[in-house]
């Protein structure tokens, strides 16, 4: 069994925002692969389903960003998981708009979602998927531009990324996200 933790913030007016791309990613994957609907426990909203006989439950947290790691926590204590068995999807503003990155482990580069799970699971050793929103280039305006609604020009890029991380996603599932990061970035290779 997998967890699938997507990141962002609980508040329906947020939920247009860059930073909840990963709560974007997850509701894409879930639809696409009939995953059962929304309903809450563990502090987030989940949802399953199995994908190639891999049982994987998605995980919204609704504590905020600052306190993802909390609902985090709870699923993977209650499912006995170990660390290479959670894949974070999240926005990443030092990835140019639109590029996706898989790693595992490392440290959370000042997002405060990855800083919580980091602290409550007390190690960082999980996948990540990595969704590029871009750089304001300016440093006093990454919280207005990771709060910000992505524009109707940013959808162009937007939606066909959700739409190949969905369609490719079973590359993650078989363990091979080189060919996996290939595989969107194909599938996206005209919107960037």
């Amino acid at each position: 069994m997998l967890l699938w933790v997507g990141l962002g913030n609980p508040e329906p007016g947020m939920a247009r925002h860059r930073h909840n791309i990963g709560f974007m990613a997850l509701d894409v994957i879930a639809d696409r692969h009939g995953f059962t609907p929304w309903r809450q426990r563990f502090r987030a909203a989940i949802s399953d389903g199995t994908i190639d006989g891999v049982k994987i439950v998605a995980l919204k947290p609704l504590t905020y960003m600052n306190d993802s790691g909390s609902a985090v926590q709870s699923a993977v204590g209650f499912f006995k998981l170990p660390p290479e068995a959670i894949t974070v999807f999240h926005d990443d503003i030092d990835l140019a708009p639109g590029k996706v990155r898989v790693k595992r482990g490392g440290g959370a580069a000042g997002h405060n979602g990855l800083r919580s799970i980091d602290r409550c699971l007390g190690a960082p050793d999980y996948w990540r998927v990595r969704l590029g929103i871009g750089h304001p280039q300016d440093k006093s305006r990454v919280t207005s531009h990771v709060l910000g609604n992505f524009t109707s020009n940013e959808e162009d890029w937007l939606i066909p990324m959700l739409e190949a991380v969905s369609k490719s996603i079973r590359l993650l599932l078989e363990g091979k996200p080189e060919d996996f990061m290939t595989k969107v970035a194909l599938l996206t290779k005209d919107i960037s």
